[in-house]
């Protein structure tokens, strides 16, 4: 039995699209208001999604009930199977003493916690984005930044702010190839738009990060560092997406901006250096902010074992997001499991796509090509070089999965109530109430990009989820329908940052557990600010000589 996605079910659409943000309005304000458990907020959002789904919008129980455990096998693997070994990677570099070594060498290029900021959750997260994405970047280098001492909420909340501009080509450039894919964009045109719309932003989130961390006036004194590293990012950005394609698009850039920065402060360092773990502001912030360690004076052996599973993961990591090597893996074992009274017996309707189209929904079990597991492998090479016994790996990585089951069931349960609001049309009733906004489409399309990636978790998912209905909408209303599919796929970055699974794994890495709430409200203002910057930049890249001579047709 066929069942037909219904997208106004009370013919009124201002009710059918309060109806539809009652999942998402039930768990954010469980999570950030009521201070409720992330995992009890996320199964509240989940139950109402099933009543909405079912009693609403007409959607047969047992399909509901399938679609809500597909999203969570999707959150177990790979999303779940990530923190997971990120975490316990994390846990070996603690237990023996090497973090301590690390943060050493961190601070031999400059004891600011400003250019820190910098160095690891900007340019080193953007090189994690592009190679493996999906809650990589934000694990490691929240880890990195708490084991330096950062408050908890200053590691979690910047981590977030940082994972934005690299976002649209991350996991070497899935969300563009997917929405190119899966809705008929030309790969090369809309790369290209993308690459005229990220880079101003990749300039200006450095700025926003450290005035997000420090303030208006400790920004303006590091201003030549952060102008280095947004530009050496921006350039490459722009230069390989509209003359290369997606795929090393933040690989290249962050490489560049990495090295920028690190060459620039041997040159220059800040008059004042900022010493302070906690956003300005948060003086107590919450939890035990570590004190910066005293200077020692480590071997250069020190150093590089220190290093050494940092650089392995890294090895690990970008192999692992090779296309052809997941290809490989895949081809030894990655069975596949269509889903049941699901696959294909969902059909997505007009205005979002052209002509009925059936919704699959096959469950791939790509264990060995997960990058959770690539994590796994370098981290057990990196506790084999630090001189773990085997006895003392496994019981690491037992205490790892015992650290981290609540956040495990929170990211089930997130997964489940995406992958639920996606096969039942909610979410597509939500994108169409942007669509209606007339001449004003630019603006609440990017918007668009934001609430789906908000919701998914995913810039690829909300591409898949809203690059068709961008489309459409474009050629109504006379605009490039390339602009707006790369507006959906830019305006989604900025809604990266409050994903309830996004702030779960910094949550997770950062072991601030039931702080989800408190870090949702940090972070929230500045994705909404973001994601508004970027819509008016869209906006004016419609309307507005001379930006409109940015645009692809």
């Amino acid at each position: 039995m066929i069942w037909q996605q219904v997208y106004d079910p009370f013919g009124n659409m201002v009710i059918s699209t309060l109806l539809a943000a009652v999942p998402v309005v039930v768990m954010l304000v469980s999570l950030g208001f009521l201070h409720i458990k992330a995992h009890i907020a996320a199964a509240l959002g989940l139950a109402a999604a099933l009543l909405v789904a079912v009693f609403a919008y007409g959607m047969p129980a047992s399909m509901a009930g399938t679609a809500a455990m597909y999203g969570g096998f999707t959150g177990l693997l790979p999303i779940g199977w990530i923190v997971l070994n990120i975490i316990f990677l994390q846990q070996l570099a603690e237990q023996n003493g090497s973090f301590k070594v690390l943060q050493a060498s961190l601070s031999g290029i400059t004891d600011d916690r400003r250019l820190q900021l910098l160095l690891i959750a900007f340019c080193f997260g953007a090189f994690f984005e592009g190679a493996a994405g999906f809650g990589t970047p934000v694990a490691v280098t929240a880890g990195i930044l708490i084991g330096l001492g950062f408050s908890p909420l200053a590691a979690s909340g910047l981590s977030l702010i940082a994972n934005t501009a690299p976002v649209a080509f991350g996991a070497l450039g899935t969300p563009v190839i997917t929405l190119a894919k899966v809705h008929g964009y030309d790969l090369m045109q809309v790369t290209a738009m993308i690459g005229r719309q990220l880079p101003f932003f990749s300039l200006i989130v450095p700025f926003w990060l450290i005035w997000a961390f420090a303030g208006r006036k400790a920004m303006m004194e590091i201003w030549p560092a952060i102008l280095v590293t947004g530009l050496s990012f921006a350039i490459p950005q722009y230069l390989v997406s509209n003359f290369i394609g997606p795929e090393l698009v933040d690989i290249i850039a962050a490489i560049v901006s990495m090295i920028s920065l690190v060459v620039f402060l041997r040159f220059w360092q800040p008059k004042k250096i900022w010493t302070s773990p906690n956003l300005k502001g948060h003086e107590t912030d919450g939890g035990d902010t570590k004190p910066a360690a005293p200077q020692v004076a480590y071997t250069r052996a020190e150093l590089v074992r220190a290093w050494t599973p940092w650089l392995i993961l890294t090895v690990f990591v970008f192999i692992w997001g090779l296309p052809s090597v997941k290809t490989w893996l895949n081809s030894i074992y990655a069975p596949t499991f269509p889903m049941a009274g699901l696959h294909n017996l969902i059909e997505k309707m007009p205005p979002v796509v052209v002509k009925p189209t059936k919704e699959g929904a096959v469950y791939v079990l790509g264990l060995l090509s997960a990058t959770g597991t690539g994590i796994l492998l370098s981290a057990i090479v990196g506790a084999l070089v630090m001189k773990y016994k085997p006895t003392e790996i496994v019981r690491t990585f037992c205490r790892t999965f015992w650290l981290v089951r609540y956040s495990l069931m929170t990211i089930v349960l997130m997964l489940g109530l995406g992958t639920l609001t996606r096969y039942s049309g909610t979410d597509t009733t939500l994108g169409l109430a942007f669509a209606n906004s007339g001449v004003f489409y630019p603006f609440f399309g990017t918007l668009m990009g934001w609430v789906g990636v908000a919701m998914t978790g995913s810039d690829t998912a909300s591409n898949v989820l809203f690059g068709g209905m961008q489309r459409v909408a474009a050629d109504q209303l006379g605009l490039s329908p390339n602009l707006m599919g790369a507006a959906n796929s830019s305006g989604g970055v900025m809604g990266k940052m409050i994903d309830a699974q996004s702030i779960v794994v910094a949550s997770t890495a950062t072991r601030w557990f039931n702080h989800e709430g408190d870090i949702l409200r940090y972070v929230f203002f500045h994705s909404l600010a973001l994601a508004c910057l970027v819509g008016i930049f869209v906006t004016m890249q419609a309307y507005v000589f001379p930006f409109t001579l940015m645009v692809v047709k």
